[in-house]
């Protein structure tokens, strides 16, 4: 993303500290002493579940997370937040319509985006969304993520088969709401966590989890800060927003062995560790320690940070693209990316997991085409068709035999990676018959040449040119939408071409016996989805 010019960034830093200053603005146990942070390292325990929750930015980055890896994650909470990629990399539309509601906020575009990248494994398959417990809260006095916002993340959800749970049914202001809360329910002002009454704890661990056990009158567990630079892209945690510490709470129980469920709990701006002398406040009042003690919960609290620049100058999780991150809510967004390596660790490893990820190349459209011969393979020519109906695959009308070239730059796959998995995505145009069904058990193989098949523009010789890897991976029948090939084989792998282009050939294994086609949709780009460590 090209960087705003100085008197936008100027505008722009006016408006977040205009947002900052309002984004945060009964029945209390008896208040307990917090455990103060030792020293220490992530460490593998027995995790059996993990989940995420958030307030405000902390609530946008838990929905992202969830999304992006609903593999990995099993439900989420969010309190005064919106839906998944509502800012559509755009800080003009986080402010109008994703806090503000003077803009459509576009759900139908959002969910649709989702789809879509899910198709192309920029996030997992949505499908594991399906049954997921997921906890909305709005508070009628919360001016600074409007209800409508609110009720667009509980619908986001709801159109994925998630099981949602939407408590609005308080005057809370814009805040995490805990019975430790030190401010009354309806402000929004410092330090952001507000008591109304109710135990909302119980009520997002309960849905979450199914049930729980009442809380610990006192944490009895250990608040652990670690290095966060251990586990951020390239070590260095400012350089992302964030912090350099952060904060794991863990139960006796869990230390000793048990099979512990994992919270990924996520601050909102100004609420960081390092913002002005904030501190553990956050840590320490929402709540969650004293039912992890009970339940058998880890309480991770990753820490992000402010930027001395005016990116972001309030510590706020990133949910709108700051810093050139365009990837920031999907795979390979690097906030998202260290919080996933910290999960990782803490489920399977005692040292960080080497730092994987993942790169999606879109094809090379001035390069891409399609050619035609006969059925023996003679008179190759190159096909004229594809700006009206896209790039053809099978036998078409004519009775000759179409096969579709394109080409990828596979030099953007980072330097000193190793590539552990690939695929081809995609989307379907227009056909005619079923050229899988002709004959039966018909293939359509995916060949793959390092460089390219002949000159990289696609010319008559590439219907018969030598690939490097002949069936690489194949693409399995699909008549709507998009489909996405089996993983590129080992040898296919190896045949990337990591200085220059790697071009692919579609082709269908054997000649279907008549007329059966498909044509390749000519307005979304056929993707190469490369995963490296």
């Amino acid at each position: 993303m090209r960087p705003p010019s100085r008197p936008v960034r100027r505008l722009a830093a006016l408006l977040l500290f205009a947002v900052a200053a309002a984004l945060f603005p009964t029945t209390t146990p008896a208040a307990s002493a917090a455990p103060s942070p030792v020293p220490g390292q992530l460490r593998p325990y027995n995790v059996d579940a993990v989940y995420t929750s958030g307030v405000s930015s902390g609530g946008y980055m838990a929905t992202q997370l969830h999304v992006a890896y609903s593999g990995t994650f099993s439900g989420s909470a969010a309190f005064a937040s919106g839906p998944y990629h509502c800012a559509q990399n755009s800080l003009s539309t986080a402010l109008n319509a994703c806090m503000n509601t003077t803009q459509d906020l576009q759900l139908a575009t959002l969910e649709q985006t989702t789809r879509d990248w899910s198709a192309r494994g920029l996030v997992d398959p949505v499908a594991q969304l399906a049954g997921d417990p997921v906890y909305v809260f709005s508070g009628s006095n919360d001016s600074t993520v409007k209800r409508p916002v609110t009720d667009a993340l509980a619908d986001y959800y709801g159109r994925f088969g998630a099981r949602v749970r939407y408590d609005r049914s308080t005057a809370a202001g814009h805040a995490w709401i805990s019975p430790l809360g030190t401010n009354s329910c309806t402000v929004t002002q410092s330090p952001w966590i507000n008591n109304c009454g109710i135990d909302a704890e119980r009520d997002l661990l309960g849905h979450l989890l199914g049930s729980v056990d009442a809380p610990s009158a006192s944490p009895g567990g250990t608040l652990i800060q670690f290095d966060q630079n251990a586990y951020a892209p390239g070590g260095a945690a400012a350089a992302l927003s964030l912090d350099d510490r952060g904060f794991v709470y863990v139960p006796k129980s869990c230390s000793d062995g048990a099979a512990c469920t994992l919270m990924v709990s996520l601050h909102g701006c100004k609420q960081g560790y390092g913002y002005q002398g904030f501190g553990t406040r956050f840590v320490d009042k929402a709540y969650l320690n004293e039912y992890a003690d009970t339940n058998d919960m880890i309480v991770l609290y990753p820490q992000a940070a402010a930027t001395a620049t005016l990116e972001n100058p309030n510590g706020c999780w990133n949910w709108w693209g700051y810093l050139g991150d365009s990837a920031y809510g999907r795979h390979g967004g690097k906030q998202i990316e260290t919080v996933m390596a910290m999960v990782r660790a803490l489920r399977g490893g005692s040292t960080p997991q080497p730092e994987t990820g993942r790169v999606t190349l879109e094809s090379v459209d001035a390069e891409d085409g399609y050619v035609k011969a006969a059925t023996d393979g003679s008179g190759a020519t190159v096909g004229t068709m594809e700006d009206g109906y896209g790039l053809a695959l099978g036998r078409g009308t004519d009775g000759r035999v179409n096969r579709t070239l394109l080409s990828f730059d596979t030099s953007r796959i980072p330097a000193g990676k190793e590539i552990v998995r690939a695929r081809l995505t995609v989307n379907r145009g227009s056909g005619s018959g079923d050229p899988w069904a002709s004959p039966a058990g018909n293939r359509l193989l995916v060949d793959v040449r390092t460089g390219c098949f002949g000159a990289c523009g696609v010319e008559a010789s590439d219907w018969s040119a030598a690939a490097t890897v002949a069936g690489g991976a194949q693409i399995g029948a699909f008549s709507s939408g998009s489909a996405t090939s089996t993983d590129l084989s080992a040898a296919a792998l190896a045949a990337l071409d990591r200085t220059g282009t790697t071009q692919v050939r579609l082709r269908f294994e054997s000649v279907p016996a008549s007329t059966a086609y498909l044509f390749v949709n000519r307005d979304a780009p056929v993707t190469l989805t490369v995963e490296y460590r």
